[in-house]
């Protein structure tokens, strides 16, 4: 199966991360990167891996981001992967293990989350279908991430993809911010009925922080991973924070401006 696979990767400045992840790659005969003119030592790092193919396309949105990286791709079948993923050794195992179905065109891999290093007990990062058919997959954008749409039916793997970022937190900060922007748009902008249960929390503006908390810290054990726990509670409740005050601020924004042409009408 490891020789029908391509993984595709984007970047955008991950010297911090990008070699942990190519190291774990190099059964790969190719690896393809989309990468949106990295300034600083990535394309280095990248020209150090034979197998590594690195394409370059301005960004715009991750769906195009992808599908670009899709278009160079020949393979039947592709590994997606953020820059600060790692295939763990049983991973690796389990995917060379795969027989083949006609009838399943995509699986969904688990998550271990990492901080500097070191593993937590849990997270809320869901399983991601990182493992398609090139030929029957394509992504939409979905707020400030991607959705694969495929066709035919998926399954599940066990053994899990190491996410592990070391991005300077300056880097998240600057991150989460646009992430808020694209996140309240997609609040405001969908039909309700299209929303999921977790959109509908976050419309609340300042629920989703409190119940994010107690979820990460209680339920899923965080209080229990030392100070990486807090750590990665602590980003999680800031995200929901920024999303709840830029969700606030457009939507006032909004119908300030409604308001606004009204009176002169």
């Amino acid at each position: 199966m490891l020789e029908q696979i391509t993984p595709l990767i984007l970047t955008f400045n991950e010297a911090p991360n990008i070699e942990r992840t190519l190291n774990q790659l190099t059964w790969a005969e190719r690896s393809i990167v989309s990468d949106s003119f990295s300034t600083d030592e990535t394309l280095e790092i990248l020209s150090r891996f034979s197998n590594v193919e690195v394409f370059q396309r301005p960004f715009d949105t991750h769906a195009n981001q992808w599908n670009y990286g899709l278009e160079k791709s020949n393979a039947d079948w592709v590994l997606s992967l953020d820059a600060d993923y790692i295939v763990s050794d049983a991973l690796k195992k389990e995917l060379d293990s795969l027989s083949l179905d006609e009838i399943i065109s995509g699986y969904f891999i688990p998550f271990q989350y990492y901080v500097l290093g070191k593993p937590l007990r849990s997270s809320i990062l869901p399983p991601r279908q990182a493992l398609f058919r090139r030929e029957l997959s394509s992504y939409v954008d979905d707020g400030h991430t991607q959705l694969l749409v495929g066709e035919g039916l998926s399954d599940r793997l066990t053994q899990p993809i190491i996410h592990d970022d070391r991005k300077p937190i300056n880097r998240w900060f600057s991150s989460e911010m646009k992430y808020a922007k694209l996140e309240a748009k997609k609040l405001r902008e969908l039909p309700v009925a299209n929303l999921t249960l977790k959109d509908k929390i976050r419309k609340q503006k300042f629920l989703s922080p409190f119940l994010i908390l107690f979820y990460c810290l209680i339920l899923r054990g965080g209080l229990f991973d030392g100070w990486r726990g807090l750590y990665y509670v602590s980003q999680r409740v800031l995200a929901e924070i920024l999303l709840g005050l830029t969700f606030a601020y457009e939507e006032f924004s909004f119908e300030s401006s409604l308001s606004s042409e009204s009176s002169l009408s």
